[in-house]
């Protein structure tokens, strides 16, 4: 049996189509980068994996289930924008996720299950090189530094799925290979499937074990919203070449141009 199943799935607003018939076997531990023109409906599907939206009609399974309904500890996300808490220090952020599992109420954790939990933490600060920066805020921070601690918050709860969208998009190149060889380290080290929304096809190519092409290969000019973007490649990036790499190049620039019309 697949990990995630998406079988036969449309997503429509009223009478806009924005995914139509998306069908994919993924199995537990796989990266997968979504590229495509934008609009295409990439995040729109980062958003039902992560239970913030749901389907029009197919199924989307999880282990042969539905997808439960609302975000859960099982699934991290983290986009573009720094989702970060501003008043609390870079230890505080990461550490508050293990309290409100553990005391939703409250809040806070207290003795031994303290501790134990900032043992967690620190080790996860080191995992994304911020033990040195673990009692600064957030605004003392780097955008890259910022983002490093955001994807500590989300690992912190060993999530079984982690949802990226863009997460690189706003940092300097410089920086972007920094967090590409961290986010590969901690994706082998936790063995997390990954589903990450890129505009930068050589950063799917590199990051990914599979690259997930969304494109519309149906249009209608007269009524642009009438069709939905589906998977028009489905590449195993091992087996990559330089040809497939222009010809999907060309496609998401075709595509591109059709919205533009």
């Amino acid at each position: 049996m697949s990990f995630i199943t998406v079988s036969n799935l449309w997503k429509e607003y009223g009478g806009q189509v924005v995914l139509e018939n998306l069908n994919l076997e993924v199995q537990q531990g796989e990266f997968c980068t979504l590229v495509g023109a934008s609009g295409c409906g990439k995040s729109t599907f980062l958003k039902m994996l992560l239970g913030q939206e749901t389907q029009s009609r197919g199924e989307l399974l999880l282990e042969g289930k539905p997808f439960p309904g609302e975000p859960d500890r099982n699934r991290g996300i983290v986009f573009q924008r720094y989702s970060v808490f501003p008043h609390l220090t870079v230890r505080q952020n990461v550490l508050m996720g293990l309290e409100l599992e553990q005391k939703p109420r409250l809040g806070k954790l207290f003795g031994s299950a303290r501790r134990a939990a900032l043992e967690k933490v620190d080790a996860m600060l080191v995992s994304v090189g911020l033990e040195g920066s673990a009692d600064k805020w957030p605004h003392e921070l780097s955008g890259g530094m910022q983002q490093r601690l955001a994807i500590a918050q989300s690992l912190i709860m060993r999530p079984r799925v982690v949802l990226l969208d863009e997460p690189f998009g706003a940092l300097d190149p410089g920086i972007r290979k920094d967090m590409h060889d961290l986010l590969l380290k901690l994706w082998r080290e936790t063995g997390t499937t990954i589903f990450m929304v890129t505009h930068d096809l050589k950063e799917g190519f590199y990051l990914g074990t599979r690259l997930l092409v969304f494109d519309k290969v149906r249009h209608d000019p007269h009524d642009p919203q009438a069709f939905g973007a589906t998977i028009t490649y489905d590449l195993p990036i091992a087996r990559a070449d330089s040809k497939l790499f222009e010809d999907i190049k060309d496609s998401v620039a075709q595509t591109a141009r059709h919205q533009a019309a």
